[in-house]
């Protein structure tokens, strides 16, 4: 059963044809300051419902540093601890008595659990003991990431969880029709609906280019410098993204290339010992982010794990052709040859080969202007509302079916 179709013509909807502000419990176990694309969308469309007069219970693990960009009407902290060889990322204790108090209190319209670890079984099992409606987000998926750690023998009871869970809920928010596809694929029989993802076009922009930046890489106005943001994971195929370079390098010996690698993550000394000519920059963020994105001149992009693939919207934003395989947000978002390059999924050799033709830097400006304008059809407004109508929708037929049932059983006290 799906959802999709009404949701990917949704948009621009007005919030009083929903009958009101809505009370909405958030559950996740990974909210900023932490950084990685969950968290980042998460909160935007939580500020999003909050501007359009919804109350949000904001239920997460306790942080030493606290996120100051929103405020949540309500707050239930639970303890945590840190993810193996992600110490950085928390999942959060399933403190049952405190969120059940937490969700009596608030008396949510819908509960909407974000990630499936344990803080969100918890909530999934208190929201089916107390009646409230659930909806959930399929966000990465761990049962695919698992044969990247010598953890094979895991994707299949993970994904037998993943499946059970989510079938659990009134409904699954997914980011792409990939996504979609692969869950019906593997058997998952809950509701689905489009929830997509945006990009901030005035955080990210052509206009964020730092020509001191490009000097500390002793990167010259004719070096072509390609660019990788993301977690430094064997998940993320990152090898690949070097053996390109290494291709266009070889393939194009008159010209001058850099390859620049943001972020941070388990995999992060093997890369360097693999490339030690590259940069790494660590972890950016703000505006320190936005520079190192429109101070490059291709976005590099190798994973085959994604459901949406936020940083390629990020750098379409920032003025960056994109290479990158064609599923997810690349397919929605990257035309061949016009704004960057499609590869066909799983295709190491036409990926390489793609970026040993990468073109000169004047037509790489070109297409980055075609990448400038596609991105502004991605703002956040679009995504806020497809989340908007997935959980009014999902609250209203819980609440008809509840009115539908108590009428049945009040029935017979009025005939006697």
């Amino acid at each position: 059963m799906t959802l999709l179709q009404n949701f990917n013509s949704f948009s621009n909807t007005d919030p009083q044809r929903f009958g009101g502000s809505l009370r909405i419990a958030i559950v996740t176990e990974t909210w900023p300051p932490e950084i990685n694309g969950v968290a980042m969308s998460v909160l935007q469309l939580c500020k999003g419902l909050q501007q359009r007069g919804h109350r949000i219970l904001l239920i997460r693990p306790y942080q030493p540093t606290e996120c100051q960009s929103f405020k949540p009407s309500a707050e239930c902290l639970v303890a945590a601890s840190s993810i193996p060889k992600y110490p950085e990322l928390r999942f959060g204790y399933p403190q049952y008595r405190k969120m059940t108090k937490a969700l009596s209190q608030f008396k949510p319209d819908i509960v909407h659990i974000v990630t499936e670890g344990p803080l969100g079984l918890a909530a999934l099992n208190i929201a089916r003991q107390y009646n409230y409606p659930v909806s959930s987000g399929f966000h990465s998926p761990f049962h695919e990431f698992s044969q990247f750690f010598d953890l094979k023998f895991l994707i299949k009871p993970v994904q037998h969880y993943l499946r059970w869970f989510h079938n659990r809920t009134d409904l699954t928010c997914v980011p792409s029709t990939d996504t979609q596809r692969a869950l019906v694929k593997a058997g998952f029989t809950c509701p689905l609906a489009l929830v997509s993802r945006g990009v901030d076009s005035q955080h990210f922009n052509p206009q964020k280019r730092c020509n001191n930046l490009r000097q500390q890489w002793q990167a010259t106005p004719q070096t072509m410098v390609m660019l990788y943001v993301g977690r430094l994971s064997p998940e993320k195929n990152i090898d690949l993204v070097i053996q390109a370079y290494q291709h266009a390098k070889i393939s194009q010996p008159e010209r001058d290339f850099k390859l620049v690698i943001v972020g941070d993550g388990p995999d992060r000394a093997r890369l360097q010992n693999l490339i030690p000519e590259a940069i790494f920059t660590g972890m950016q963020t703000g505006e320190q982010l936005a520079r190192h994105y429109a101070s490059a001149d291709v976005f590099l992009f190798a994973s085959e794990v994604e459901t949406f693939g936020n940083v390629v919207l990020e750098a379409l934003a920032s003025g960056l052709p994109v290479l990158a395989y064609d599923y997810a947000c690349t397919a929605l978002t990257v035309q061949h040859g016009i704004n960057g390059w499609a590869c066909r999924l799983s295709d190491a050799t036409q990926f390489q080969q793609l970026a040993a033709q990468l073109p000169a830097l004047s037509q790489l400006q070109q297409m980055g202007l075609q990448a400038t304008k596609i991105a502004q059809q991605f703002g956040w407004s679009m995504a806020v509302d497809q989340f908007e109508f997935a959980l009014k929708t999902t609250a209203d037929k819980h609440q008809s079916l509840y009115s539908t049932a108590w009428n049945k059983a009040m029935i017979p006290l009025f005939i006697t």
